[in-house]
């Protein structure tokens, strides 16, 4: 098969698909590997790595999108990428339909079949290619946070953890999973005041369990939320539905009624934002005031640490990309359920189930949107 590896074109995202150790691997498998040039550099991992990995290095991605079977990137792809895909090619990457319906269009017209990293699911239920992102992204959430609540910021001009004789910042984090467990385990960390709410009552028992005396747990209900969302110096949206968009917690009314410099860090924006006032923002452009309270709602935050998100996310997707390489991708999803899970649109056809109800089209059942394209 030929693999393409594209530079990342989204505003301010330095990862890559794949590294050269990666490349190596799959020209053992005789594979060929297309990198274009630079497109690892703000991963660390520069064009001569690459070559001597046995990967060919081209100037022009539309080469890459012209000639590679599979694309394996990062972020889904942007308008001038999509005009390059080709039916039946294989995409597989971070997607997020659920936030983009003019994406999820486009991709359906395209015929290309999309993999979604999000929605790759291991037996157990955990979502193997979003954990490394969701714990990058809940501790840099900690870290935005704490810059933002600086006054120059636009902040309260609070130090998260306070010192002696100073109460700490109040925390609040919304969602005890990966993102929210490593935000807690971040602004504990720092001596703020944390607490969590979650929906899931033996999720915080477990959390309560591992989470230092400064970390509180809370059942996520609408009177807690607007208690706890009220008092928040910094609120962290770190609610997940798998392949659907978030849902809205709290309402442009309960934003009106924090304190003015309060920070929202909105890491659920991949899936739409958990949080009404929220909209995307770029690192070049981070945050926005509404009502006086600073959103940071950056929809590729771990790609700012490019040479630590990198490698993580690549150690979690790379075994993926080898059994689909060397598989080809209709028995890949037929050996491996959670590769199957992945599978949002083949050649047209929406054949996950949330997005079909999301966007009120029909839904494809997987096994025949696959022999179909055969």
């Amino acid at each position: 098969m030929i693999i393409g590896v594209p530079k990342e074109i989204k505003n301010n995202e330095y990862r890559v698909g794949l590294l050269p150790v990666h490349c190596e691997t799959l020209i053992g498998a005789r594979h060929t590997v297309l990198v274009e040039r630079t497109a690892g550099e703000g991963s660390g991992a520069f064009d001569a790595d690459y070559r001597a990995a046995g990967a060919r290095v081209v100037r022009s991605p539309r080469e890459i999108y012209r000639r590679a079977e599979m694309i394996v990137k990062v972020k889904e792809p942007q308008p001038s990428e999509i005009s390059w895909l080709r039916p039946r090619q294989i995409v597989f990457t971070y997607f997020h339909f659920a936030a983009d319906r003019l994406l999820f269009n486009a991709i359906i017209r395209s015929g290309v079949v999309a993999i979604s990293y999000e929605t790759i699911q291991s037996p157990d239920g955990s979502l193997p290619l979003l954990t490394p992102m969701s714990e990058i992204a809940g501790r840099m959430a900690v870290h935005e946070g704490a810059k933002y609540l600086e006054e120059p910021m636009k902040g309260r001009g609070l130090l998260l953890a306070g010192v002696p004789g100073v109460a700490p910042a109040k925390v609040v984090i919304l969602g005890g999973g990966v993102v929210g467990a490593n935000a807690a385990k971040m602004a504990a960390g720092l001596g703020a005041d944390v607490t969590i709410l979650d929906i899931n009552l033996n999720r915080l028992r477990y959390l309560d369990d591992v989470m230092p005396k400064n970390v509180k747990t809370l059942m996520s209900n609408a009177h807690n939320i607007r208690e706890q969302v009220r008092e928040a110096d910094l609120l962290i949206g770190a609610v997940l539905r798998p392949g659907a968009r978030a849902p809205t917690l709290v309402s442009r009314k309960l934003v009106g009624q924090m304190r003015r410099g309060a920070v929202i860090v909105d890491v659920a924006i991949d899936q739409g934002g958990c949080i009404a006032s929220s909209r995307p923002t770029t690192h070049d452009r981070p945050t926005y005031l509404v009502g006086g309270v600073v959103h940071y709602c950056v929809t590729n935050m771990p790609g700012a640490v490019a040479r630590t998100s990198t490698t993580a996310l690549t150690n979690a997707t790379f075994p993926y990309v080898l059994e689909i390489a060397n598989k080809g991708f209709r028995r890949a999803a037929k050996e491996n359920p959670a590769v199957a899970a992945g599978f949002n649109i083949v050649s047209g056809k929406v054949v996950y189930r949330d997005l079909a109800t999301l966007y009120g089209v029909p839904h494809t059942n997987l096994n025949d949107a696959l022999q179909r394209t055969g």
